[in-house]
């Protein structure tokens, strides 16, 4: 993807709300050999590129005043309410130098999985990016991750995870974070899970013999209620006569 800026000249508080109130953005491009540079964007392409995954975790190709350079998007501002790019950070690439980078995780396969199809489990993605670590031709737009395999209460963790060659987790001593899991409701295991549903088919079975059994109840005891409403009657007229 491609990005046009401009060096600014005027730098300061009151110089970036100049810049803003005429629709552009102020930014800084540092990183590699040479010294820091301020530079400024027009917004509206700018955030419009901001609402694209790839322009996040992509090698991108700055025109800055005519000179082509190769950056990466580090950081960037936004208005706490307005849709508005406050500030943004780029970072030089060199190609041989290796890059740290958060790479989106996408998510594949958990609709086909046994967990899914046989134990009715529930597939969290605990991790939605990566922190990688290559060099800048092989870093990748995004990560796959294949849960077609995924049975009840198996953990996906990061050093399980296929990586595109030249591409490394970066993770902390030991550390292996957990990037997804599956939970069978209720805490069942999967083989619980497959018995119960014997059970539960016959539910419904049960469920419709009960009111049958209590239909052929009623008829009887309504002729008992009728018997005893008469006897009821001549006993009250009986103690009337005697006062």
């Amino acid at each position: 993807m491609k990005v046009v800026a401009t060096i600014r000249s005027t730098q300061g508080t009151s110089a970036s709300r100049r810049l803003r109130r005429a629709d552009k953005v102020p930014g800084i491009l540092y990183g590699g050999a040479a010294q820091p540079v301020a530079i400024e964007l027009d917004h509206n392409p700018l955030f419009h590129a901001l609402r694209k995954e790839k322009f996040h975790a992509s090698i991108l190709d700055m025109e800055l005043d005519g000179r082509a350079e190769r950056v990466l998007l580090r950081t960037y501002q936004m208005h706490p309410y307005r849709p508005q790019v406050l500030h943004i950070d780029f970072q030089r690439v060199a190609e041989n130098t290796p890059i740290h980078m958060r790479v989106p995780l996408h998510f594949v396969g958990q609709e086909n999985s046994p967990a899914v199809k046989l134990s009715g489990a529930m597939v969290s993605h605990v991790l939605s990016e990566l922190n990688v670590a290559c060099l800048p031709k092989d870093l990748p737009e995004f990560i796959e991750v294949d849960l077609s395999s995924l049975k009840a209460s198996d953990v996906v963790k990061v050093l399980d995870l296929k990586l595109p060659a030249g591409v490394k987790p970066v993770v902390k001593g030991k550390d292996n974070p957990v990037v997804a899991t599956s939970t069978v409701p209720g805490g069942a295991t999967e083989e619980e899970a497959a018995a119960a549903a014997p059970a539960a088919a016959e539910v419904p079975a049960t469920a419709q013999k009960a009111p049958a059994a209590a239909t052929a109840k009623a008829p009887a005891a309504a002729p008992k209620a009728a018997a005893a409403a008469p006897k009821a009657a001549p006993a009250a007229k009986g103690g009337d006569k005697k006062k």
